[in-house]
């Protein structure tokens, strides 16, 4: 089978235009460029096509294969995701103790105006990304062609693991929003489920079993629609699957085994839904029942950037600053052109190849950390309203520089 082109259109919320519609007219305007960029956000109020302008907040074209970066539309296979966002906030999910009101989880529909294009702004070293999306999607045919999972195993876990600050909470929500936009043929919607981990470790801490099979009670009726794809995020999923061995040695082992015992019996219940995906996070993995990491399809390492990630977060960074016009526009060139030109300086490359010399410079700075340093540049050393781009890579460095000096001292 030839490589898909992907072509998600984000509908706007009071269009009435049919599904087939928008995406005729999305084919026709982008057919009369000739190519498309990969992984580019295009925005409907640009849109040569006035109908666009009116019915699509924005389209975004990706490939099957990650290392092209244009494509020519004429005889490209294509396929057409068209979805609204939800216009509802997230909610709390509470569950009842015998005393009081417990804040067991956070409740999104998706997709989600929160999570829009968190997935496109998430860069990792591997095909990290990839790997996940064919996980979901050979999740969902294996449970639609009611496959038997006596003979064959898979419990529709994802476990993201390493140190903090790598982008692994924000990877399980992105890949929910992924899939329920990839899957809108068969789920009308999605349902994230964040549980708040600490708040089924009540001050009566025998009760913390109970609460873990009440709370997935409730996820169970909300597994009861099958037009709802339904995914559960269990963050720091050591919390509540701690090993059991070590708490035989604590002050309430009983209390503890009995929480995991508890989290292991609702997976199993839960998995036997076709519509269920489980994401969950670890800082600790060596904190983790062994019993729960054998029910992990799929364990993925999420490690600090490497150059080429960091080069790709500062540009995605320095373009928005460009389009809040906070930074005077000018071009920042891929990594791939860098390569063709031999990395030779010129007034074309020189403020890329700058860019790559800090992306350099800042290898073992987490994702959430050079995140920050756009902001902590211009907070600490621009102050002014709009500057160049040479004058923010500056600012850049010198942030870079105490960043490094702050975590080595921290």
């Amino acid at each position: 089978m030839h490589d898909l082109l992907h072509i998600e259109i984000c509908q706007k919320a009071d269009s009435a235009l049919l599904k087939g519609e928008i995406e005729g007219l999305v084919y026709e305007e982008i057919l009369a460029e000739g190519k498309v960029d990969l992984d580019c956000v295009y925005y409907g109020e640009k849109c040569k096509n006035e109908t666009l302008k009116t019915h699509v907040e924005s389209f975004l074209c990706t490939y099957d294969d990650a290392e092209k970066h244009q494509i020519k539309i004429e005889g490209a296979n294509i396929k057409f995701y068209t979805y609204r966002l939800t216009q509802e906030d997230v909610a709390t999910e509470t569950i009842q103790t015998d005393s009081e009101q417990l804040s067991a989880a956070s409740h999104w529909i998706l997709p989600a105006k929160e999570f829009h294009y968190l997935w496109e702004n998430l860069f990792y070293d591997s095909e990290m990304k990839e790997n996940l999306l064919h996980f979901v999607q050979s999740t969902m045919i294996f449970s639609d062609k009611n496959v038997n999972s006596t003979i064959i195993s898979w419990n529709k876990v994802i476990l993201l693991h390493g140190p903090p600050g790598t982008g692994k909470t924000s990877l399980c929500k992105a890949i929910a929003q992924k899939a329920a936009i990839r899957l809108g043929d068969r789920f009308t919607h999605g349902e994230l489920i964040e549980i708040n981990s600490h708040s089924l470790f009540s001050k009566w801490f025998s009760e913390s079993g109970k609460l873990v099979m009440q709370l997935f009670n409730e996820i169970k009726t909300l597994l009861e629609n099958p037009n709802a794809l339904v995914c559960v995020l269990i963050d720091e999923i050591e919390s509540l699957a701690h090993v059991r061995k070590s708490c035989a040695n604590g002050i309430e082992p009983t209390d503890s085994i009995r929480v995991v015992n508890a989290l292991l019996t609702q997976l199993d219940h839960i998995k036997r839904f076709p519509n269920v995906l489980i994401l969950t996070t670890s800082n600790m993995t060596e904190s983790i029942d062994l019993a729960f990491v054998d029910r992990a399809d799929i364990k993925l390492l999420v490690g600090h950037p490497n150059v080429q990630c960091i080069y790709k977060i500062f540009s995605t960074c320095l373009k928005e600053l460009m389009r809040a016009d906070i930074i005077e526009s000018q071009p920042i060139h891929e990594l791939s052109y860098l390569k063709f030109v031999g990395y030779e300086e010129t007034s074309c490359t020189k403020a890329s190849i700058k860019l790559l010399e800090l992306s350099q410079l800042s290898q073992g700075l987490s994702g959430r950390t050079l995140r920050r340093i756009p902001f902590l540049a211009h907070a600490l050393h621009i102050q002014n309203p709009k500057c160049t781009l040479t004058q923010f890579l500056r600012a850049i460095y010198l942030t870079i520089e105490k960043q490094k000096e702050e975590s080595e001292n921290w």
